[in-house]
Formats: structure tokens, C-alpha cells, sequence
């Protein structure tokens, strides 16, 4: 059971704000809804090495395992909410299987489908996130409950040392949204230009 009620927790976007400011060489990859608009609001269109989702629940940590697989010399973060990560669950096991040094999950965890209704998620209803990720065979899990441990996330996206597993356990509550490009194709080119990589 989380140790902290969600409507307890933290701010997510000020959280995400802090964590893009001290890992700013990562490439980071959102999960569709609040974790994408949290993302944008602190980084703009300014952040090149940022990869919006859309419409792919379950979809960011496959993508995020494949990039951190592909560019082993840099940082992959991946922000997503528990909804998502709930929704692809399995990955994690996949993750864990390949294990890359460079890849950390982010996982907002409200306890609620935000996106749907705020519906009552399993996270929010006792499934343990972290234990389930470790479960996988994760070696590094982390549940965040101070605003002050962004510094820790940080430290092991910058580092990557090893594939982290984060549950930031966060306030149950709206927050305008800030919409980043909903055109797949030219995030997806805008993505491999400021890789270096040509377009298709």
C-alpha cells in the first residue's frame, strides 16, 4: 500500500519541472495525457530531446526500452503516468530482461485514470508499483515522496548506471494543460533531426 494518500502528494508539475532542469542532456520520452502536458509546461518547444506520445496508452516505456537500447551513450528517461503504466504493465519485464544502464521510468502515480474520469487506479487501490517492478527483476526501484529527492532521480538519470524503476507519488489534481504538437509526424522528424538522423 502507498505510504502517502495521493491527494497528499506532490506537485507534479513543479516535480517534472525540477527533474528536466538537472537532467537536461536526457532524452526524454512522455506518456500520452498529464505526463506530456507536465513535460511541456516545463520545457517547451525549446526541448528538442523530448519525444510527445500520443494516443499509445502503454506505449512510452516500449519506446523509451527501444531508444535507451539504440543510443546506450546517453540518459533515456521515460515520464509516464500509473494509467499508462498499468496499461503495459508487461513491459516491465521486458525492461528487466534487457536491463539497459541508461534507462529510467518516471511513473506519476495519483492513484486515479486521470485521463478517463479520475477513476480509482489499481496503484491507488493497493497495487504496489515499485514491488512489481522489482518483482520483474529491476535491480534499482524508487518511491518518491519529497519534492527534495528530485536531486536522487536525477543523480541515477545522469549517472546511468543502471535501470531505475521511479513511483513518484503525486497529487490528485488538475492542472491546465499545456499542449504539445499533436502532429505524430513531425514530432517523430523533429525528434530524429535533433538526434542527427535524416527523416522518412
Amino acid at each position: 500500500m502507498m505510504d502517502v494518500m495521493p491527494n497528499e502528494g506532490l506537485d507534479r508539475r513543479r516535480f517534472v519541472a525540477d527533474l528536466l532542469a538537472e537532467i537536461p542532456d536526457a532524452l526524454v520520452v512522455t506518456g500520452l495525457g498529464s505526463p506530456s502536458y507536465d513535460v511541456f509546461a516545463a520545457a517547451g518547444p525549446e526541448r528538442e530531446h523530448t519525444f510527445y506520445l500520443w494516443g499509445a496508452m502503454g506505449g512510452a516505456v516500449p519506446l523509451g526500452l527501444g531508444l535507451a537500447l539504440a543510443a546506450r551513450d546517453r540518459s533515456v528517461v521515460v515520464v509516464t503516468g500509473d494509467g499508462e503504466q498499468l496499461m503495459g504493465i508487461g513491459a516491465l519485464g521486458t525492461v528487466a530482461a534487457q536491463s539497459p544502464d541508461n534507462l529510467t521510468i518516471v511513473v506519476l502515480d495519483n492513484g486515479h485514470f486521470g485521463e478517463t474520469g479520475m477513476q480509482p487506479s489499481h496503484s491507488g487501490l493497493g497495487a504496489d508499483l515499485t514491488a512489481i517492478a522489482a518483482g520483474f527483476g529491476i535491480p534499482t526501484t524508487l518511491r518518491i515522496t519529497d519534492s527534495e529527492d528530485v536531486g536522487r532521480v536525477a543523480k541515477h538519470v545522469n549517472a546511468r548506471s543502471g535501470t531505475t524503476f521511479v513511483q513518484v507519488l503525486i497529487a490528485a489534481e488538475d492542472k491546465p494543460r499545456a499542449l504539445p504538437p499533436r502532429d505524430g509526424v513531425a514530432n517523430k522528424n523533429a525528434f530524429r533531426a535533433a538526434l542527427g538522423h535524416s527523416t522518412f
